[in-house]
């Protein structure tokens, strides 16, 4: 008996799935729309019917960013142990992955789209949100000892390691950061310098579980 034939992928869909490759692969402002549509193999009016400008591609996959980051950050409020931190900061960093030209060419994208400057803005807000539930989950835990003058900073150090990690990775290495087999490499050292902004505040047995993790995670990458 013949399986049912699959239902074709909406046009819709299969754009942004597309466009989102190359934007990751090229940066966004080295892929045209031309480009997209010759990589779909669709004629440009077929992709214009669907998305009528470029900036029209570059908002609905901020906004599917933005809904899996809302999602991902209200696990925050579950942080109790350096091994969660590592968890809830490596998916992060994974997202940010999944959508690095957002990143890699951050400043070029907030000054040419209005809409993406004022919502990346929301974005920083509710990443230091998140980052600052994290420090009273541990501090509640007592797995770190912090004061409330120095959690502040803290957190926004944080915030920017996040949002600027890969461009510093990038920075180090042009030809090879952003290539996906540079990925589990990245990520981990992502995870493990935001969180050791934290180490002077750990508590012994937190240090020594933070510096087992990041030495487990790089021996099976």
């Amino acid at each position: 008996m013949s399986k049912p034939a699959k239902k074709p992928r909406r046009t819709a869909e299969r754009i942004l799935e597309v466009t989102l490759e190359l934007f990751n692969r090229f940066g966004e402002p080295n892929v045209s729309t031309t480009a997209i549509s010759a990589e779909l193999n669709i004629s440009p009016g077929n992709l214009y019917y669907h998305y009528p400008a470029k900036d029209e591609l570059i908002n609905s996959l901020f906004d599917r960013y933005e809904e899996a980051l809302a999602e991902l950050l209200g696990a925050a409020d579950s942080v109790r142990n350096v091994e969660d931190a590592w968890l809830f900061f490596h998916m992060l960093f994974e997202l940010i992955w999944n959508y690095r030209f957002l990143y890699r060419d951050l400043n070029d994208l907030l000054s040419k789209n209005r809409r993406l400057e004022t919502h990346f803005q929301r974005v920083l807000a509710d990443k230091g949100r998140a980052v600052r539930a994290v420090l009273a989950g541990l501090a509640q835990a007592e797995a770190m000892r912090i004061d409330s003058q120095r959690s502040g900073p803290m957190a926004d150090a944080m915030v920017v390691v996040l949002t600027y990690w890969l461009s510093y990775e990038y920075v180090r290495d042009p030809r090879n950061a952003l290539e996906p087999a540079g990925a589990a490499a990245a990520l981990s050292r992502g995870a493990f310098h935001v969180l050791s902004l934290l180490s002077p505040y750990l508590g012994a047995a937190e240090q020594a579980h933070l510096q087992t993790l990041a030495g487990a995670y790089k021996g099976n990458h």
